[in-house]
């Protein structure tokens, strides 16, 4: 926990993400000083294209790191929190009942069992995927709750509720309605801000099987007594509707100028920036989240690669050590790093679509597949090639954005556990030649407590007092920054040569076009 004065008296503003690994709470003031945070686990089943969550769990705790958060203030301080906003991730929906509670297992933003059914709702109404730049993937929520209607789990009554959705009907007590961010791979049309009727009818969805659909920010509800009793919340706290994880991951960095990008490097890598419209790619890599102010958009796609691979590669290994060695070794000789695309599993979904991709690492003339190399290739070697090849994927994110119209001139921060890597990190600018601003922190339960404060309306500390700050500008007070990792531009030519290789490989696979310009 991170404690500060902040300003005497101020709000406090209440934040949880809702991940694949533990649920995140963090309790920040009006100029981001964090006074309390907690944190829970969450277990997952896995069965081949199957990965299920208890939703029950997600409900459970929530409760049990909001009130060991909660618990470390004063009753005073806890009286100060003003508002809650929650994020999750995309794709992952449970059914529940008429009163918002659960009915059904979880199905996981990655589950692909119903992907068969992908191709069957890509047709259903493809005029408006193509506007709306949307490639329904096989592990969208829309074919799962097709999947979910043809297997006889939508019955009278129910109906299909997101991960947030599902805690903010407990926290309130009672059925709330989805935001637009958590409902896009539910098919929903963020130009029109309809359910898309056509296509539901052609796949034999019923549409009151769907939730009400309101913008990031609006007041869902209040929190409960029951809630309160149980963690210590304020009762009649006011609930905000919240955006995916990816999305607040960005507004916890400050992300929000047009030309802005922000990359997640976890488990998996997100890359997201803001536009002024749409932006779509003709490959269906990239899909845009409607922003919740000024008419903008916040395209980006999520990547399969990122830190996950070094955890499966690596389990056990010391990598504070590794990273030592490597860098003596390859900070002035970049170009001794075999090529690698980290991928542990198959299938990737950003920058290229190719659900039969495979992880490989080249080098010389000798490749072998991710899994395989450890057996051939020196482990420090293996290691850097891992981290350079993260680097090359945030590179080709970047340029898919640029070629599909998007701008990428503003300014560009990271988060993650990967930023905790200070070589890594510093590897990524150079490939990039862009300097990376580090927040403080950049939790998505940050970006969730931006969300609430800017939703209620928070007025900005100037003389000014009649003024009410934009979410850029509450954003700004309240995203700190940690550290500016500025460009090495004497790699920048070697680095550029080793991603040209690491792109040529990528066109003799067929996964991206011969003709893509290199930045």
């Amino acid at each position: 926990m991170t404690s500060g004065s902040g300003i005497l008296g101020s709000a406090l503003w209440l934040g949880v993400d809702l991940g694949t690994q533990s649920v995140k709470v963090s309790v920040v003031d009006d100029v981001g000083l964090v006074h309390a945070a907690a944190s829970a686990p969450l277990a997952s089943t896995r069965n081949g294209p199957r990965h299920e969550q208890d939703p029950r769990a997600w409900v459970g705790q929530t409760r049990t790191a909001m009130a060991a958060a909660l618990t470390t203030l004063t009753p005073a301080d806890r009286a100060r929190i003003r508002g809650v906003a929650m994020c999750a991730t995309s794709g992952t929906i449970a059914t529940v009942d008429v009163t918002g509670s659960p009915v059904s297992t979880g199905l996981m933003y990655d589950d692909s069992r119903a992907g068969n059914l992908s191709d069957e709702v890509a047709a259903a109404d493809p005029e408006r995927w193509q506007r709306l730049g949307y490639r329904i993937q096989p592990t969208w929520a829309l074919p799962k709750i097709l999947w979910l209607s043809r297997n006889g789990y939508l019955a009278d009554g129910l109906r299909v509720a997101t991960q947030a959705d599902v805690v903010a009907a407990a926290l309130t007590g009672g059925p709330v309605a989805s935001d637009w961010s958590h409902s896009l791979k539910s098919g929903y049309d963020l130009i029109e801000a309809t359910w898309p009727i056509r296509a539901l009818d052609t796949l034999g969805i019923d549409a009151r099987h769907l939730p009400d659909v309101v913008a990031p920010g609006t007041v869902l509800g209040h929190s409960c007594a029951d809630w309160s009793t149980g963690t210590g919340l304020p009762e009649r706290t006011p609930v905000y509707a919240g955006m995916t994880d990816g999305c607040a991951a960005q507004l916890s960095a400050g992300t929000l100028a047009l030309g802005d990008w922000h990359t997640v490097i976890g488990t998996t890598m997100v890359v997201k920036g803001v536009s002024d419209r749409i932006v779509i790619d003709d490959s269906g890599a990239v899909y845009s989240h409607r922003a919740p102010h000024d008419g903008l958009w916040f395209p980006g796609g999520a990547s399969s690669v990122g830190a996950g691979a070094i955890t499966a590669m690596f389990e056990g290994v010391d990598l504070a050590a590794g990273t030592a060695r490597i860098a003596d070794a390859y900070t002035a000789r970049p170009d001794r790093i075999p090529i690698c695309y980290p991928l542990v599993g198959s299938g990737e979904r950003f920058p290229v679509v190719r659900p039969d991709a495979h992880g490989f690492v080249r080098a010389g003339h000798a490749e072998y597949s991710l899994l395989e190399a450890s057996g051939h290739l020196d482990g420090d070697a293996l290691l850097a090639s891992i981290f350079l090849g993260v680097a090359c994927v945030e590179r080709l994110a970047v340029e898919t954005m640029s070629d599909a119209g998007a701008t990428v001139t503003g300014s560009f921060s990271t988060s993650g556990g990967g930023t905790r890597n200070s070589w890594w990190t510093q590897l990524r600018a150079d490939l990039l030649g862009r300097a990376l601003t580090v927040p403080v922190s950049a939790e998505g339960s940050i970006g969730m407590a931006i969300l609430a404060a800017w939703a209620a309306g928070h007025r900005k500390s100037t003389a000014d007092a009649a003024a009410v700050a934009t979410l850029p500008e509450t954003a700004g007070r309240m995203s700190l920054v940690g550290r500016v990792v500025e460009p090495d531009p004497t790699r920048r030519a070697v680095l550029d040569e080793h991603y040209a290789a690491f792109r040529d490989t990528l066109v003799t696979r067929g996964w991206v076009p011969s003709e893509r310009i290199v930045a």
